[in-house]
């Protein structure tokens, strides 16, 4: 199938037996067993049910991969991810990752007797440099939050295979429809598919994707055991967003390529980070894998000031966390989404008060444009 018909017809479609097109939202927590021990696929909502099991079922055709697994938050799902790994392994991670993975690790994992390093992971020479004999995975965000940094996946998977490690990667920015990092030589995809997933700023929810059987095997015993699953009518939600993925990519895309564009020409404007741009340097790697360069800008106005000024400005982007759906949004990462990294480490990055992230919607460009333009310029 061709990737706009595979997010309509991939996975489970319809319920054979009603005849209706869309899976129903199965709002149950138990099931009726035929005898002791004896079931007919479902008997515990915790463990399967099955809108759930139809998301997952299309997530894992969508990202080519064997199993999916829904959860009840993006961190719900890189937690559990995480539990796959005991008290002393170590993980190298992108360094700019999106906050709550920086928090998560250091302030939570940390604890239980996980390590991280964070590194920049568009150099493979920094992740080689960061390898230990503990360490069990390489874990990637591609492009990254905020700073839009390319990673090379096939460059990442080729040191993982070296060193026997699983490598994972943060598809939320790219989503299946423009990148597939389990082709690209990945072992677990993680989605926060509140994001493009969704689509419509409706639903909290985070996916994840593995290659193996044997990871499904221990990701299902975890999500099980853990509980952090998500719910009938988010995952009927999801299940509708994607449908129209295809559609909402190609809109926020192309919106987002007109306006990086002005925006790299505005004398305000001091850098722009955009994968598209022929300047950005991680452009020829984006170009070669993924097949689109996703609907998120960042763009750095030189001080807090001038930010809170556009902010206040602007009136067809809504001030908000999150990304990725129909609405654009504006946002300062270094007060609202990473406002959890220490600041001295973000200033390290380039995550300045004066950065400001865009999350493209589907609106008129030339609408978001003027927008744009008005509170630069007033």
């Amino acid at each position: 199938m061709k990737p706009k018909t595979k997010v309509i017809h991939a996975g489970i479609t319809g319920d054979a037996t009603t005849g209706a097109v869309t899976v129903p939202i199965y709002q149950t927590s138990t099931y009726e067993q035929d005898a002791a021990g004896v079931h007919r696929g479902y008997e515990y909502s915790r463990t399967k049910n099955p809108t759930r099991a139809a998301l997952e079922e299309l997530i894992k055709d969508l990202e080519n991969g064997e199993a999916g697994f829904a959860f009840a938050s993006g961190m719900a799902a890189i937690t559990s991810v995480m539990m796959l790994f005991n008290a002393g392994d170590h993980v190298v991670l992108t360094d700019d990752v999106y906050g709550g993975t920086f928090r998560v690790m250091t302030k939570v994992l940390n604890r239980l007797g996980l390590e991280a390093t964070f590194v920049d992971t568009s150099d493979p020479d920094n992740v080689k440099r960061s390898i230990r004999s503990n360490t069990r995975a390489i874990y990637v965000e591609t492009p990254t939050n905020p700073l839009l940094k390319i990673t090379d996946l096939r460059a990442m998977s080729a040191i993982a295979r070296e060193h026997q490690l699983l490598f994972i990667v943060d598809n939320t920015f790219s989503t299946p429809y423009w990148q597939q990092p389990l082709d690209l030589g990945a072992d677990i995809v993680i989605h926060s598919a509140t994001k493009y997933i969704s689509g419509h700023s409706d639903v909290v929810a985070g996916l994840a994707v593995v290659k193996t059987k044997e990871l499904a095997e221990r990701l299902h015993f975890i999500q099980n055991s853990a509980g952090a699953v998500l719910g009938p009518q988010d995952a009927y939600l999801l299940i509708r967003g994607i449908r129209t993925l295809a559609l909402r990519m190609e809109a926020h895309e192309a919106n987002a390529r007109a306006i990086a564009e002005y925006l790299n020409g505005h004398p305000k404007v001091k850098k722009v980070y955009y994968p598209g741009l022929s300047t950005h340097p991680g452009h020829d790697i984006a170009k070669r894998q993924a097949a689109g360069f996703g609907g998120m800008i960042s763009f750095d106005v030189g001080s807090g000031e001038a930010a809170d000024k556009v902010l206040a400005r602007v009136k067809y982007f809504t001030l908000a966390e999150s990304l990725g759906a129909v609405e654009s949004l504006i946002s300062i990462p270094a007060k609202m989404t990473h406002a959890s990294i220490p600041r001295d480490r973000r200033e390290a990055l380039g995550i300045t008060d004066g950065l400001i992230r865009l999350s493209i919607g589907v609106e008129d460009r030339d609408d978001l444009i003027a927008d744009l333009e008005q509170a630069l310029n007033g």
